[in-house]
């Protein structure tokens, strides 16, 4: 292709443009583009020869287009310059609008300044023009108000005779005669109506007493209760003009009536005394059911629907015995027995069926809301109270019981039998008997408080078991060393011994239902610390008396004679000869544990001692003696337990 045809292929710009200066780069760019981009068109097309006869063609197409796009935009450039000048057009228009309201604005404001000194010279022909206004609704009010004094006058006199609704018609006629002049006045109160303030303060008062007095009245005089309400009733749906404060006289009849209530069965003169807790509780008892009854009977038809008397009664009832119950418990610290009776009352005659859980109770008392009387801390602390109480007495007690038959062990006779003639005291029986009413009659509150006082009793009765062992080592002990000796030393052990069979026997009456079976192991280990300590003593006392004889042992006398041995079963016979008022099964504990003891302690002083046999003879005759000692001390007890069961059966 020769440099004429490229020259005649570039795309020629439309006469009058000129080529972008370098203050407009982006179009010189843009301009560059599109060159490169029509000659790569253009090589592209007129690459193979034969394309070249089309050339014209192509120019006349090219030319035919740039007209076209010429065309167009002069259309679209004519079309935004005629807007333009619309525009312009417009804006000269609304110019001379804006300079036109302009001056006529200048002009309201000087006219404007002109009637405002007008309306200064004519203020005080209108404040003239306000004043004859009122002065002429007043000269028409004027005969009414002269009787307002004595119209206030005569509403108190009926409020102080209980005439509640004729003194209310007239406190409204009043108000209204007030808001009729404050509204001809302007909004200017005269000092006529000073004494209405008063006056309505007065009758509401006259309604929260009378309704605060709802029970009496209610039998005495139920008109005026009814005539009360209904004042309260009618004033809460008054509107008034005037800027005052609401009478909210329905509230206050509500808070009259509950404040009543409480005040006639918990006021403060009203709470009991230390002691004095059962009475007032029983007396509870009969009030808080008739209250009830009264309230539904009486003082519900008195009183709209929406009062809710009968669940307002019950409710305040309940609140004012809590909060009362509630200082009573924040005071001193009570008694066992009032402990007892308030843990006893609260949860169970309380909501038993002679008061909230009574059948005749309506569901309008909604009683099932009720909160508890007694809270869990209440409870628990009234619980602990009463088991400390308790546990002072029981200890009181149990140490009294020990004192009382510590002290007869020194008598100079015997202890007391039984008909069967057994060592008898009626010590076990008192200690039992103790424990065990404190037990049952826990039952009748709750489970809770049961437990407690039957860990507590286990805990005092292994306490009192140690303190009586210990008064039998003192009681041995100074017996023993003669510092006091006990004429019938034996006989008051053996009498301990039966009591310590008496409680083992007996001990099971402090295991309630429900208690755990293992609860007792201490106490019976106690027990049987014990029944080893009695016998201990008892073995003591009479290897004491047996020791003398022991000491000789062996001997050629004892070699040659059975005198000695005869003299230890006799002496063995006659201390044991009163096992027999021992119970069964002690007695035959005794009795294996003393021929255990005696068998011991000869087999004890034949191994200590020294007796050289001389021979073979005096071998066999060391050994024939033995069998004969063995022989002997076995009849010696196949005849204590015989003489023994003799003894009882006679």
């Amino acid at each position: 292709m020769d440099p004429t045809a490229k020259d005649e292929m570039q795309p020629s710009l439309p006469p009058g443009s000129s080529c972008p200066g370098p203050e407009w780069p982006e179009q010189e760019r843009a301009e560059q583009l599109a060159r490169g981009a029509a000659l790569k068109w253009a090589s592209g097309i007129f690459y193979r020869p034969e394309q070249l006869a089309r050339l014209g063609q192509y120019r006349s197409r090219e030319v035919q287009r740039t007209r076209s796009l010429e065309a167009r935009i002069k259309s679209v450039v004519q079309s935004y310059l005629e807007g333009v000048k619309t525009g312009v057009w417009q804006l000269a228009q609304a110019l001379e609008a804006v300079q036109g309201a302009r001056e006529a604005l200048g002009q309201a404001r000087g006219l404007l300044r002109g009637m405002a000194k007008a309306v200064q010279t004519l203020e005080p022909l209108r404040e003239q023009a306000v004043q004859h206004k009122q002065l002429q609704a007043l000269s028409q009010l004027l005969p009414r108000l002269r009787a307002v004094p004595a119209a206030v006058v005569h509403a108190q006199t009926l409020v102080d005779a209980h005439r509640l609704l004729e003194a209310y018609v007239s406190l409204r006629e009043l108000e209204q005669l007030q808001e009729e002049t404050w509204a001809s006045l302007g909004g200017l109160e005269l000092p006529v109506f000073e004494g209405l303030g008063p006056l309505a303060e007065a009758l509401g008062q006259a309604v929260e007493a009378a309704v605060g007095a709802a029970g009496q009245l209610a039998r005495e005089d139920p008109a005026l209760l009814v005539a009360a309400v209904r004042v309260a009733e009618v004033e809460a749906g008054r509107t008034t003009s005037l800027e005052q404060a609401p009478r909210d006289w329905r509230q206050r009849c509500l808070r009259a009536l509950e404040e009543g209530l409480e005040r006639v069965h918990f006021g403060t003169p009203l709470l009991p005394g230390p002691g004095a807790l059962a009475g007032w509780l029983e007396a509870l008892r009969v009030a808080l059911p008739a209250e009830l009854a009264t309230a539904e009977a009486l003082i519900a038809p008195c009183c709209p629907p929406h009062y809710k008397v009968v669940r307002l009664w019950a409710h305040t009832l309940h609140g004012g015995l809590r909060r009362c119950l509630q200082q009573f418990l924040e005071g001193p610290e009570l008694g066992a027995s009032d402990a007892f009776t308030l843990l006893h009352w609260a949860l169970h005659v309380y909501l038993g069926p002679e008061m909230m859980g009574s059948l005749e109770l309506g569901p309008e008392a909604d009683v099932s809301q009720l909160e508890p009387l007694l809270t869990l801390e209440n409870i628990e602390q009234l619980e602990a109270t009463f088991v400390s109480k308790v546990r002072a007495s029981v200890v009181q007690w149990l140490q009294k019981a020990l004192e009382g038959e510590v002290s007869e062990w020194g008598r100079e006779r015997e202890p007391d039998t039984d008909p069967s003639g057994f060592y008898h005291s009626p010590m076990p029986a008192i200690v039992l008997q103790i424990l065990e009413e404190n037990i049952r009659v826990t039952s009748l509150v709750s489970e809770s408080l049961q437990r407690r006082v039957h860990g507590m009793a286990l805990s005092e009765l292994g306490a009192f078991l140690r303190s009586f062992n210990d008064a039998l080592i003192r009681f041995s002990r100074d017996h023993l060393r003669g510092e006091a000796v006990v004429p019938h030393y034996v006989s008051y052990l053996l009498a301990a011994l039966n009591h310590q069979s008496a409680l083992s026997s007996s001990v099971s009456v402090l295991q309630p239902e429900g208690v755990v079976s293992g609860a007792l192991a201490p106490v019976e280990a106690a027990l049987d610390e014990l029944q080893r300590r009695i016998c201990r003593l008892v073995l003591e006392a009479l290897l004491l008396e047996l020791q003398p004889l022991f000491a000789t042992l062996p001997s050629r006398r004892w070699l040659s004679s059975p005198e000695l041995l005869n003299n230890v079963c006799e002496r063995t016979a006659r201390f044991c000869r009163n096992f027999w008022r021992v119970r069964n099964p002690a007695f035959q504990v005794l009795l294996a544990e003393t021929e255990r003891a005696v068998v011991l302690q000869y087999l004890c002083a034949l191994m200590q001692g020294r007796l050289v046999c001389r021979g073979a003879d005096e071998r066999n005759q060391a050994a024939e003696r033995m069998q004969q000692d063995a022989t002997q001390l076995r009849d010696l007890f196949l005849d204590l337990v015989r003489a023994c069961w003799a003894s009882r059966w006679v």
